[in-house]
C-alpha cells in the first residue's frame, strides 16, 4: 500500500514541476536579469541531478545487460567460462603507462618488457547489437621498444576438475585492431612440478575466432593437473589499438572413435 503511494505522490509532484519548468520556460523572454540568473542556477543545478540519472541508466540498461553470462555453447562442452574482466565493471577501469606485471583484475594480468611503457588499457562497454559479452578490454600501443606483449588469464579451479587427456581446449574471441598483427594463444598446464604449453595463432580473418588445444598431444598427468592458464600473445603491437570485445574458454571431449 505504502509504495502504490509514493508512487502516486511521486507522479504528482513530477507533474507539478513539469509544469513550473514549462511555465519558466515560456517567461524566460521577458525576465529581469536578476530573475533570470536565479532561474539559470536553478536550471543549471537540476540539470546536473538530471544528466547524472540519465547517465547511469543509459549505462546499466545498455545491451548486454551488465551481469550477463549469454555464452554460445559449443556442442557437447562440458564446461564454458567468460572472465571476469570480460562480464563485469571492474574497479579501475582504465591504466596508462602500464607497466609489466600490472593486474587489470584478479585473474587477468599485463606483461611486457618494454624500458618505457607507452601503452594504455581500458575496460569498455560493449552495445553493438552483436554482443554477447557486457565489457570489453581496449589496449592502445604507441611506441613498443619491448620484444612481447601478452594478456595472462587465469582460468579458474572448475577447469582442471576432471581434466582428461581426451579434452579439447577452445578459445572462442571477438577481435578488433586498427591494423593487421599475429596474435597466439598459449594454453599453459601446471601438473605437479612440470608444465605443458600448447600454442596456437589465432586466424585473424574474421572478427570472431576460435582455436583449439588438443590435450591428446601433451604428456599431461591427468592425476596431477593443478591449474590452467591462457597467455594472449600480440607480435608487433607498436602504433595500433587492439580491442578485445570477447573472450571466452570452454572444454569438451573428444567423440570416441
Amino acid at each position: 500500500m505504502a509504495t502504490r503511494i509514493d508512487s502516486f505522490l511521486d507522479r504528482i509532484l513530477h507533474a507539478r514541476s513539469l509544469k513550473r519548468w514549462e511555465r519558466w520556460s515560456g517567461m524566460a523572454d521577458s525576465l529581469g536579469l536578476d530573475r533570470l540568473r536565479d532561474m539559470r542556477a536553478r536550471a543549471r543545478e537540476a540539470r546536473r541531478q538530471l544528466d547524472k540519472v540519465i547517465h547511469i541508466a543509459e549505462y546499466r540498461l545498455a545491451l548486454p545487460v551488465i551481469g550477463s553470462n549469454a555464452l554460445r555453447r559449443p556442442i557437447g562442452t562440458d564446461w564454458i567460462w567468460r572472465p571476469p574482466l570480460w562480464k563485469g565493471e571492474i574497479p579501475v577501469p582504465g591504466f596508462s603507462s602500464v607497466p609489466s606485471k600490472q593486474q587489470i583484475i584478479d585473474g587477468s594480468t599485463v606483461f611486457h618488457d618494454c624500458r618505457r611503457s607507452e601503452l594504455t588499457v581500458r575496460q569498455i562497454r560493449n552495445t553493438r547489437e552483436a554482443d554477447l559479452a557486457p565489457f570489453g578490454l581496449r589496449m592502445d600501443v604507441f611506441r613498443f621498444d619491448g620484444s612481447f606483449l601478452s594478456l595472462v588469464i587465469d582460468l579458474p579451479p572448475e577447469s582442471v576438475q576432471g581434466l582428461k587427456l581426451r579434452h579439447l581446449v577452445r578459445l572462442d574471441a571477438i577481435v578488433e585492431m586498427e591494423k593487421p598483427l599475429e596474435i597466439f594463444a598459449r594454453l599453459n598446464i601446471k601438473h605437479g612440478p612440470n608444465v605443458e604449453q600448447i600454442v596456437r595463432e589465432l586466424p585473424l580473418n574474421a572478427e570472431e575466432v576460435m582455436v583449439e588445444f588438443d590435450l591428446a598431444y601433451t604428456k599431461m598427468n591427468e592425476k596431477r593437473v593443478e591449474r590452467l592458464w591462457i597467455d594472449l600473445i600480440f607480435e608487433g603491437p607498436e602504433m595500433n589499438q587492439i580491442i578485445l570485445r570477447d573472450v571466452t574458454l570452454s572444454r569438451r571431449p573428444r567423440a570416441d572413435v
